[in-house]
């Protein structure tokens, strides 16, 4: 067994097990629309096993980065819909990645309303908006209540995501983001039924997963965590127990899969304290998904190990279109161009060239 080989996800059978990893771009139009050019850019990449969409907000309220797509229109799932059609049209898969970003925002997204999270912690730093550089805000901690109106949201833009054509949802709760924020002692201090203990921080990503399970099946949804993660001033004071913890009470939902981060250079670099994947191996017992500057042989050697089962490949693929083939043959590498991460045009976006041109 090795990337090249067939794996079922779901109810899903995939052609390899060389996935696309989510990765922020930044090329909708203001109000959060897909375009063409998005369309292009999936299709291209359709050679994936499967591929997990850019974050896309499912709220007003969750935007964080301009011209990031949303799923909470019908505008926006038209626009979405030509993104699935192009996909399928090419024999793929696609996933999309919903995500709520806390207090990773500025008022500015949200005419003027504070980011929200957890706890009215500040991150440090600025953010980038519309209006160029602006200092982070303390943002507005949640009431149990409007936890529970974002819960539905999550359920409701898993709804549209199906209705958009996506084959299934991967919950962001990585990153430093809401739902991360809330798993974490670091961003959160509640005393509530949402905070103060392994159990209560956990709460709203399981409320979150069973309120989407009914609406579109658990066999559809995934969950992405990063365990060592220290992106957006992450920090807990145990990670290897808790996502333990929560690891092994995702067993209890028949998800498509798990889609872990593991430790990266720069986390290590920052003070993380690293969860190892075997660890996290151990206690999921489901399809397990592992990413973070991973190469080929990398790749093979953590799936024939029984490591993970499959592999979720970022900047690589990002700047290789045709990834899988590339693999096949060990023919070189097109180097990503991060100037060009996220900017607006085709640039750096649908112009890297593929080894065969289709």
């Amino acid at each position: 067994m090795d990337l090249f080989s067939p794996i079922k996800i779901g109810a899903y059978s995939l052609k390899n097990r060389i996935f696309m990893a989510p990765m922020t771009r930044c090329r909708s139009v203001k109000d959060g629309v897909p375009n063409e050019m998005m369309a292009a850019y999936y299709s291209q990449r359709a050679s994936a096993g499967l591929i997990i969409s850019e974050a896309t907000q499912i709220s007003t309220q969750a935007i964080g980065y301009p011209f990031t797509p949303g799923i909470h229109t019908n505008e926006q799932i038209k626009g979405w819909k030509k993104v699935t059609k192009a996909v399928h049209d090419r024999g793929g898969r696609i996933f999309m990645q919903l995500w709520h970003v806390g207090r990773i925002s500025h008022s500015s997204f949200n005419e003027g309303k504070l980011p929200v999270a957890p706890s009215a912690i500040k991150p440090a730093g600025e953010i980038y908006t519309y209006d160029g550089m602006k200092e982070f805000e303390t943002p507005k901690a949640l009431s149990a209540r409007e936890i529970q109106e974002i819960v539905k949201e999550f359920a409701q833009g898993a709804k549209n995501a199906i209705e958009a054509g996506f084959d299934g949802v991967e919950i962001h709760s990585a990153n430093g983001y809401l739902l991360d924020q809330f798993l974490r002692d670091g961003t959160n201090i509640r005393e509530d039924e949402y905070g103060s203990n392994i159990k209560n921080r956990s709460r709203f990503l399981f409320d979150v997963i069973k309120a989407m399970s009914s609406e579109i099946g658990s066999d559809k949804i995934g969950v992405r965590l990063s365990p060592s993660g220290t992106f957006n001033g992450m920090t807990d004071s145990n990670p290897k127990e808790h996502f333990t913890y929560v690891c092994e009470k995702l067993n209890n939902f028949n998800l498509a899969y798990l889609h872990i981060i593991d430790a990266l250079e720069g986390d290590i670099k920052h003070g993380a304290k690293v969860v190892e994947l075997s660890i996290l191996r151990d206690a999921y017992k489901g399809v397990l998904i592992a990413n973070g500057a991973y190469d080929k042989k990398r790749g093979n050697t953590a799936i024939q190990s029984g490591l993970a089962d499959a592999v979720a490949f970022g900047a690589l693929f990002l700047a290789n279109p045709d990834l899988p083939e590339r693999f096949k043959a060990d023919a070189a590498l097109n180097r990503a161009d991060s100037s060009t991460f996220y900017t607006n045009d085709e640039k750096g976006y649908t112009d890297y060239p593929c080894i065969v041109k289709n």
